[in-house]
């Protein structure tokens, strides 16, 4: 499920704060350096002229993407330089030999089986053959309901999916939602636009199925892949389009176990709960009830014969990253060369680097926080984000067009906000799995199980607030609704986003911004459903509803007006909360910035 994003800040006055910030003495001032790149920047253009080209000109002019990439700026720069240091923490395990059950044998091994493409060219899809096995047996639409629970576990392809997340009603407690599923292709519009970029993506998907079909040694895969399509497209139609995804309050639907079968009166709910060990879960979230009631119906009035060939194509699809060295690349050619515009896989040992972060992240990441995230570092980020929130309050206060009444419930939800800093205080508890050196497909497979019952077990119980959605060495951040926290992981906490050596003009233009950003998640089309105890609810005035969507429809329009490429404009209702949050949150953190100047001049940097 994305976490979200920003909106107030769109409409607060750039005026300076009138409050003094943390962090303030009279001692001497530590000399920093600049922290501004000027060997990037093209000081023969007027920054008047055009700002963008003038910081960033001469590293434009001598930049490529690099052949394994899509896009590149500073957030990949700064991936790649976390992945290089996640990679060296590997090298120690992979390269030593730890007792059996260790944390760092673990690490090692789950890596080696990765590298090991000696071993997995040898297997072929024979890891997957008990799976084909059991998609073989399918006979009844009782045993597909089975089928459909296991495969959830496995994340194997399914037309829909449940998971767990905090409940949007008491974040006190977790639920249990469903969610769409069953696409092959990014989302639904791929399934139905009709420019000829899209029809060649679709044409090219055909092929890959077919051929993915044929080098897992299956038969008709040219018959098999034009019935997935069309399957496919027909799920698509059906599905909540992305941007409706970013109303919470029309996706959280209770639906009680026993109103499952009104629902959906041709699906087996209690043979799907049973196999997932669910049964005992009184009220399922059903996040798209439309299509859940739609699928009702295509599940009947498609074949079990399709319904298998459409799960072998989900096992094939999602395996075969950690299958052999022919399936790997003929998954690339078609999601990241065709699709993506990549032009060559990333070395083997990103991805590794990629599988392990996913898998054992954590042990990674207690390694990477003692080697890159000094605890000076977190004090003086608490001391930012007590900066920018409190530029929000002063903002909040100032808005002319917003009712006293809704104020106070967003000063109150602003004073709630839980900042998380680097690393989490407890870390997570890797004890049950088991890695295997020689057996990849076995692991991930493991890892799946374990990650399953953890899910079991905490739903039996309170929310595990302590727990993190991000490793440490994730370059990225968060606003969790619900939970009303907003993340930063120790990764995104270096140069250039957060530099201790720098002056803190720089620091507050750039994670400062990023520090806005989160904040304003919470107060955006999506967050601002949520109170500052992270309860879905209605705490607007009807006439501030009324001004919010009237300002914010605005912005919409005019980010649809943009076209990113020729013919393709940009989405302005799916990107509201990414755009508010930019244009916000860098000018909350202008005003933290010059606020924490105590009204002294700003330096010369």
């Amino acid at each position: 499920m994305k976490l979200y994003l920003s909106y107030i800040a769109m409409a607060l006055s750039l005026s300076a704060c009138s409050y003094a910030p943390e962090g303030s003495n009279d001692a001497a001032p530590q000399v920093l350096t600049s922290g501004v790149i000027k060997e990037n920047m093209n000081q023969a253009i007027k920054p008047g002229d055009d700002f963008f080209n003038y910081v960033n000109g001469t590293w434009l002019d001598k930049t490529e993407i690099p052949a394994d990439k899509s896009s590149y700026g500073g957030f990949m720069v700064l991936r790649d330089e976390a992945q290089d240091s996640v990679m060296a923490i590997i090298t120690s395990t992979s390269e030593g030999s730890f007792a059996k059950g260790t944390d760092e044998q673990k690490v090692g091994d789950l890596y080696r089986s990765y590298m090991d493409m000696e071993t997995r060219n040898k297997l072929g899809i024979q890891p997957i053959r008990p799976e084909l096995a059991k998609i073989a047996s399918i006979e009844t639409y009782d045993d597909l309901a089975v089928y459909l629970a296991h495969s959830n576990k496995y994340n194997y392809g399914s037309p829909f999916g449940v998971g767990q997340y905090v409940d949007f009603k008491n974040p006190s407690k977790y639920m249990i939602l469903t969610w769409q599923g069953g696409l092959g292709l990014p989302d639904r519009e791929y399934y139905f636009n009709e420019d000829e970029a899209s029809q060649k993506i679709r044409a090219g998907y055909v092929k890959h199925v077919a051929k993915m079909f044929t080098l897992a040694g299956l038969e008709n895969g040219e018959a098999n892949a034009a019935m997935i399509m069309a399957l496919e497209t027909r799920l698509a139609g059906e599905h909540m389009k992305k941007e409706q995804t970013r109303d919470m309050v029309a996706l959280y639907n209770p639906v009680a176990q026993a109103d499952l079968a009104s629902l959906m009166p041709k699906f087996n709910w209690t043979a799907f709960l049973q196999e997932a060990q669910l049964a005992d879960v009184d009220t399922l979230i059903v996040t798209q009830i439309d299509y859940m009631s739609a699928l009702d119906e295509i599940i009947i009035s498609t074949s079990i014969a399709d319904w298998k060939t459409f799960l072998n194509w989900g096992l094939i699809d999602s395996t075969a990253g950690r299958l052999n060295a022919e399936l790997d690349q003929a998954n690339f050619e078609f999601y990241g060369k065709q699709l993506r515009g990549v032009e060559e896989q990333l070395p083997e040992w990103r991805r590794a680097v990629n599988l392990l972060n996913g898998n054992v992240g954590e042990i990674i990441g207690k390694v990477y926080v003692k080697r890159h995230f000094p605890a000076e570092a977190k004090d003086r980020m608490l001391v930012m984000v007590d900066n920018l929130l409190k530029a929000y309050e002063v903002s909040i206060k100032a808005l002319d067009w917003m009712t006293e009444a809704t104020k106070l419930q967003a000063l109150d939800k602003l004073a709630k906000f839980t900042p998380k800093i680097g690393y989490p205080n407890q870390w997570k508890d890797y004890s049950l799995l088991t890695v295997d050196s020689t057996d990849l497909f076995g692991n991930m497979e493991r890892s799946a199980e374990v990650q399953y019952q953890e899910m079991l077990v905490k739903q039996k119980g309170p929310v595990q607030k302590h727990e993190w959605a991000m490793n440490p060495q994730t370059v990225n951040a968060y606003y969790n609704p619900p939970m009303n926290e907003i993340v930063f992981p120790a990764a995104i906490l270096q140069p250039p986003f957060f530099n201790m050596e720098a002056e803190d003009a720089v620091n507050y233009g750039a994670i400062g911004a990023v520090i806005g950003h989160e904040i304003g998640h919470g107060f955006d089309d999506s967050g601002s459903t949520f109170d500052g105890d992270g309860v879905l609810r209605d705490w607007w005035t009807d006439a501030d509803k009324t001004e919010f969507k009237l300002r914010t429809g605005k912005l919409v329009a005019q980010y649809d007006s943009y076209e990113a490429l020729e013919g393709l404009n940009v989405n302005g209702e799916f990107t509201l909360g990414e755009n508010i949050g930019d244009l916000g949150g860098i000018s909350i953190a202008l005003k933290a910035y010059q606020a924490s100047l105590n009204s002294q001049e700003a330096p010369v940097i």
